[in-house]
């Protein structure tokens, strides 16, 4: 009998149960992701766990509102969650903004502007956004310095964190004129009290929460798909597993994402 043979079987199955993993966790091999999840993972965990709401589900509704961070409004304002602005918060006004035909994307950097071919760009009127500009004084709500985020990354954030602690303490919450939104709050808080703090780590926990918010009239997103689109986010990029590991088992970021 061949005394390799063993171990040969059991590295092939070791190889092939991470590939498995690896295809689970599919959207990990995005950079951009990546990259977006790194930002906001710790300030997701610290602002779930404080507030009572499950820390992958803020995460994928995140990732899912603000296109990983790249739509021009949360690069701008830093409102990763696309919320809509309260009486007295600054709205981002409205844009005359280029569109690159190469990169396909809308640029607001003055400078990248000044850089780029003229031929390339094509100018249009943005919209109101009506979202809350979580730049601080005295850009928010104006047209100037768009860029400031970009490269300022101690701003960009307390933007981000800000926007996460907003969801939290603004809009799911028991007094909330939303009726899901109260509900939401109940519902997380005896989960809390009966289960402990470790159930907002839960798959289901989760998933309720995203179900509960969205997919119906007077929802976080009245679209039916749209809770769809946030749990595939979430399981496609491991985040309810990313943010157990990170808190329950306390490892880094690096270490949770590539395990």
């Amino acid at each position: 009998m061949n005394t390799k043979t063993p171990l040969f079987i059991f590295l092939l199955l070791i190889f092939s149960f991470t590939n498995l993993l690896s295809s689970d966790f599919s959207f990990r091999k995005y950079q951009h992701v990546k990259s977006f999840y790194s930002d906001i993972s710790l300030n997701s965990i610290e602002i779930g766990l404080k507030h009572n709401i499950p820390p992958a589900a803020i995460m994928a509704i995140a990732g899912l509102e603000s296109g990983y961070g790249n739509g021009y409004v949360a690069q701008i304002t830093g409102n990763i969650l696309s919320l809509g602005a309260f009486k007295g918060d600054k709205e981002l006004p409205r844009l005359y903004l280029p569109y690159s035909k190469t990169n396909k994307n809308i640029i607001f950097d003055s400078k990248k502007i000044k850089e780029s071919d003229k031929n390339d760009l094509s100018w249009e009127q943005r919209p109101k956004s009506y979202k809350r500009d979580y730049r601080p004084k005295p850009y928010a709500g104006s047209t100037s310095n768009l860029e400031l985020l970009s490269y300022n990354i101690k701003l960009k954030d307390k933007a981000h964190k800000d926007c996460l602690n907003d969801f939290a303490t603004r809009w799911i919450k028991s007094s909330s004129k939303v009726k899901v939104f109260r509900n939401a709050r109940v519902w997380l808080n005896k989960q809390v009290s009966s289960r402990g703090s470790d159930i907002l780590f839960d798959d289901n926990t989760n998933k309720k929460f995203i179900e509960m918010i969205g997919g119906h009239s007077h929802s976080f997103n009245y679209r039916k798909t749209w809770p769809k689109k946030a749990k595939l986010i979430m399981a496609k990029a491991g985040l309810v597993k990313l943010t157990s590991d990170i808190h329950i088992k306390k490892m880094n970021f690096n270490k949770a994402w590539d395990r």
